[in-house]
């Protein structure tokens, strides 16, 4: 009976527990139409401003939506790529690769102002994330970029990554985030949207993966590797397969607490 008892008030507070701390954020403003539908289930959200889509009509509406449901704003700056959505490397210069972020961060911060809001974070996309992640003179680069002209705003950053460690070596405020609908290598990096595995698109994996993480430190890779990692924040995309049921039964199993 003991045994019983026991167990029953160690499910009750894990249970309690995992739905406290779930934090899940979403790339929007992507031209998918889902924010609506997903932001009264998400924490914090990050808005496209231009570099890879999104304009001022789509992130006035963007951050009318997220107020309305009182989800944290970010900006999600990306190299200057619509063509190629922001998910291919370019050549461009550091000095236009500054200019280009900082007009597409500060337009967005422009539109909160008006509404007195605050920048809540700066999550670069794509191609500059991914790049930025182990590179450390790009990395450097984004750091050096945000702790000089908003210092007091956390950088979500891919944790387990080169960036990650280079940002806490420089006292910059970050977010470690990790990802429910992509699946990772084993050495950490995210596996390339042209692997047919690459995306995760059941909401049982999602739970798996937050469950892993929060009562044992880890998530795992293809391979099954086990890898330990930081996170503060799960995303999971705009765009990403069944957003909306994968949205759903997280809110449900975390006791509507996302």
């Amino acid at each position: 009976l003991l045994f019983f008892v026991f167990y029953f008030v160690l499910e009750v507070f894990l249970k309690y527990f995992l739905s406290m701390i779930v934090n899940i954020n979403a790339d929007l403003g992507e031209g998918t139409g889902v924010e609506n539908e997903i932001m009264p289930m998400l924490t914090s959200c990050s808005i496209a401003c231009g570099g890879h889509t999104g304009d001022l009509d789509s992130m006035n509406s963007t951050v009318e939506i997220a107020l309305k449901h009182k989800v944290k704003i970010g900006a999600h700056p990306s190299y200057p790529d619509k063509k190629g959505f922001g998910r291919r490397i370019i050549s461009i210069s550091n000095s236009d690769l500054k200019k280009t972020i900082l007009n597409q961060i500060e337009s967005l911060s422009n539109i909160l102002n008006k509404k007195q809001l605050e920048l809540d974070h700066i999550k670069t996309h794509g191609a500059l994330y991914n790049y930025s992640a182990n590179n450390y003179d790009l990395g450097m680069f984004i750091i050096e970029l945000v702790n000089k002209n908003f210092e007091n705003t956390p950088l979500y950053v891919p944790s387990g990554t080169l960036i990650s460690k280079l940002a806490q070596e420089n006292n910059i405020l970050i977010k470690n985030e990790a990802f429910l609908d992509r699946n990772y290598n084993d050495d950490y990096s995210l596996v390339k949207r042209s692997n047919s595995k690459a995306m995760i698109g059941s909401s049982n994996e999602m739970i798996k993966r937050i469950k892993n993480f929060i009562k044992s430190g880890y998530i795992l890779s293809i391979t099954n590797k086990k890898l330990i990692l930081q996170v503060d924040t799960f995303c999971i995309h705009g765009d990403s397969s069944k957003i909306l049921e994968n949205l759903k039964q997280l809110k449900k199993h975390f006791d509507g607490k996302l």
